[in-house]
């Protein structure tokens, strides 16, 4: 495992714990002591965050609020010493995965975090085979495109095209690079065949079309933020 965990407590002795046993099973821990310094450690490539909810100064639950407005999906498992509804409630609303009261096993601190992890990994997967605009669903497993539930019929071409946009995003791609990806070296067909192709598939997309752009002497790309009439 190279999961990277962050763990945010005042408490050293139980900063000291979490990182010697959760380091024992493979993990990767970072340790901070308030929450303003998990803000400073926090990056991208931490896979979660173990947080104490009552600390001095920044609280979890305001650390958690912070981290989920700059629009960071990594899980969060919440350790209070309190175990009210209220705050257990509090701490869902807010984006946490999980909560712990204290005192509270290591072994089953362990099984949470493994289960999080396994399915925080699953999502990831997921997202890379499925894409969502709206009411459009891009879905590679079952290589199906639909639009409010209805499946739009593309040739075998069209679906590829639009995946590749997708898996691609937001890099444009030249006609030459798609040409290659999808048809192959065996093939020989023209540029102009990623246009006609195009075209065909802006039209089946209907209301989605304008999430293909052409940037004119580049290629294409697929515009997720593109405003949907």
């Amino acid at each position: 495992m190279d999961a990277r965990i962050l763990v945010v407590d005042d408490e050293k002795d139980i900063c000291e714990i979490l990182q010697f046993n959760l380091e024992n099973e493979g993990y990767i821990v970072d340790v901070a002591y308030s929450g303003e310094e998990a803000l400073d450690k926090l990056t991208d490539v931490h896979n979660l965050i173990i947080l104490d909810v009552m600390m001095g100064g920044m609280s979890g639950f305001k650390m958690a609020e912070k981290v989920r407005k700059n629009d960071n999906p990594v899980p969060i498992i919440f350790l209070t010493a309190k175990n009210t509804e209220n705050d257990m409630l509090t701490g869902f609303s807010l984006g946490g995965d999980d909560y712990m009261a204290k005192p509270f096993s290591v072994k089953e601190l362990q099984a949470r975090v493994k289960a999080i992890l396994k399915r925080s990994s699953q999502a990831n997967a997921d997202a890379e085979t499925r894409w969502v605009k709206g009411d459009l669903v891009v879905d590679v497993t079952t290589n199906r495109v639909t639009i409010k539930d209805e499946e739009v019929s593309l040739t075998k071409k069209e679906f590829e095209i639009l995946t590749l946009l997708a898996q691609s995003a937001p890099n444009v791609l030249t006609r030459s690079e798609i040409l290659n990806s999808v048809w192959g070296d065996n093939e020989f067909v023209l540029d102009r065949t990623v246009d006609v192709h195009i075209t065909r598939l802006r039209k089946k997309l209907g209301d989605y079309s304008a999430l293909i752009v052409n940037r004119s002497g580049f290629g294409y790309y697929l515009d997720f933020d593109s405003k949907i009439k």
